[in-house]
């Protein structure tokens, strides 16, 4: 992806920028909110990551400005502001995704594939192939060699969201927010749990392979 950058403390710039680049991005720099809003409107960019408190204009005035024009590209917003107003407050600003301080580049490369993958409707077909495996969105049903399996809601739900982002890491964060809407993290291991049941109940019907673990990271829908 070729990546905005927006933060203007100097040493997490740079760090951030080596760790991107390592993962196959290009990055243009940004200082400052002034800056973030001249470079996006006069660069195209796959997705911009962009801290939250800048000078000259704070993250959420750039949101605003970029989104009252025609500009969509997708924004994930990085901010040491975790509690939940201030969440909103940079989702109703039109950000895609909102990370709280400090972040691995491992979390944010993998949100950022899913706020672009997102963006661009990949994923529009209301019946999805995973081999002889399909997956109908629409009646939240799995079937195989004329085998039909019914999940349990959050069952599905997480499935959605790995088959939503094929090929690419879904952290466990990020089902905690998307599939339970949980902004912290609660004191159980309910992501592996759910997990481990959704595996169960596709081993049924001969497709407990679908889902890769990801160690350390998160758990991945592989191209089949």
């Amino acid at each position: 992806m070729h990546l905005l950058v927006v933060e203007d403390d100097t040493d997490t710039a740079a760090a951030l920028s080596r760790d991107l680049v390592a993962l196959d991005h290009s990055v243009v720099v940004a200082r400052d909110g002034r800056d973030a809003i001249f470079y996006a409107g006069d660069q195209e960019f796959d997705a911009i990551v962009l801290d939250r408190m800048l000078p000259l204009a704070d993250g959420i005035h750039v949101v605003k400005r970029l989104r009252s024009g025609a500009n969509v590209v997708p924004i994930l917003m990085l901010s040491a502001l975790g509690d939940l107003v201030h969440r909103l407050e940079g989702l109703e600003a039109g950000v895609d995704d909102y990370l709280v301080k400090p972040a691995d580049s491992a979390e944010i490369n993998a949100r950022l594939h899913a706020i672009l993958r997102r963006s661009r409707n990949e994923v529009a077909s209301q019946v999805v192939h995973l081999g002889e495996v399909e997956v109908d969105m629409l009646n939240q049903t799995v079937k195989r060699d004329g085998a039909i399996l019914r999940l349990k809601p959050t069952e599905f739900r997480i499935l959605r969201e790995l088959v939503g982002n094929i090929g690419q890491v879904v952290t466990r964060t990020m089902l905690l927010e998307t599939v339970w809407g949980y902004h912290f993290e609660p004191e159980s291991n309910i992501v592996e749990m759910h997990i481990h049941r959704l595996r169960a109940q596709l081993r049924s019907i001969g497709a407990d392979n679908i889902i890769s673990t990801v160690r350390r990271s998160g758990y991945v829908i592989r191209d089949l």
